[in-house]
C-alpha cells in the first residue's frame, strides 16, 4: 500500500471517530435545546438544564433535572425567607412573611413529592403518577405566586428581594411543569 493511501485511510478513520464522539457528546445538548425551545422561559431552561450536573439524556432525565433545580431553589428561598423575620417592623410585614414561609414550605414538600414520584415511574401506573406530578408542581407554582400577593404592602427593599427570588423559583417551577407535561405526552 502506498504511504499516501495509508495516510488517507488513517485520516478517514480519525475523522469518523471524531464525528462519532462529537455526535455522542452533542445529543444531550440537542435534547436540552429542543426540549427547552417551547418552555415558558426557554433561556432560563437552557441555562439551568445545560449546566445540570446529572444525566440529561432522555425526557425523563430532563423532567427529573427540572424538578431538582426547582426544589433546590425553593429550598434556598425558604431558608432565606425564614432568616428575614428579625428585620421586619410592622405586623403586616410579619404576617405576609409568615404566610409566604408557609406557602414556600408547602412548595418544597410538593416538589419533593413530585421528585419522588418521577423517580419511581412504573408502566402500569404511569398515567396516575404523571397526574400526581402535574398536580403537585401546579400546586407548588400556585403557592409561589400566592406568596408574592401578600407582599404588596411590605417595605420596598424586602418586597423587591422577595419578589426577585420567588419569581425565579416560579419560573424554574413553570419550566419543570412543562418538562413533566412533555414527559407525559411522550408516553401518551
Amino acid at each position: 500500500m502506498p504511504p499516501l493511501f495509508s495516510l488517507f485511510i488513517l485520516f478517514l478513520s480519525l475523522c469518523s471517530a471524531a464525528a462519532k464522539t462529537h455526535s455522542a457528546g452533542a445529543a444531550p445538548q440537542d435534547l436540552v435545546h429542543s426540549s427547552c425551545l417551547h418552555a415558558s422561559y426557554p433561556n432560563l431552561c437552557m441555562r439551568t438544564l445545560s449546566s445540570y450536573s446529572g444525566p440529561a439524556n432522555t425526557p425523563h432525565d430532563l423532567a427529573l433535572a427540572a424538578v431538582e433545580v426547582s426544589l433546590g431553589r425553593a429550598s434556598k428561598v425558604s431558608k432565606y425567607l425564614s432568616s428575614l423575620s428579625s428585620g421586619l417592623k410592622t405586623r403586616k410585614e410579619r404576617v405576609a412573611l409568615s404566610d409566604c414561609v408557609e406557602q414556600i414550605s408547602d412548595s418544597v414538600d410538593e416538589l419533593s413529592n413530585t421528585l419522588n414520584e418521577l423517580k419511581h415511574l412504573r408502566g402500569e401506573t404511569f398515567r396516575w403518577q404523571m397526574n400526581n406530578a402535574q398536580t403537585w408542581v401546579s400546586a407548588a407554582l400556585t403557592n409561589e405566586e400566592t406568596c408574592l400577593d401578600g407582599f404588596e404592602q411590605v417595605q420596598r427593599k424586602v418586597k423587591c428581594d422577595v419578589k426577585r427570588k420567588i419569581t425565579n423559583v416560579a419560573r424554574v417551577t413553570s419550566n419543570a411543569l412543562y418538562m413533566i407535561n412533555r414527559l407525559g405526552e411522550s408516553r401518551g
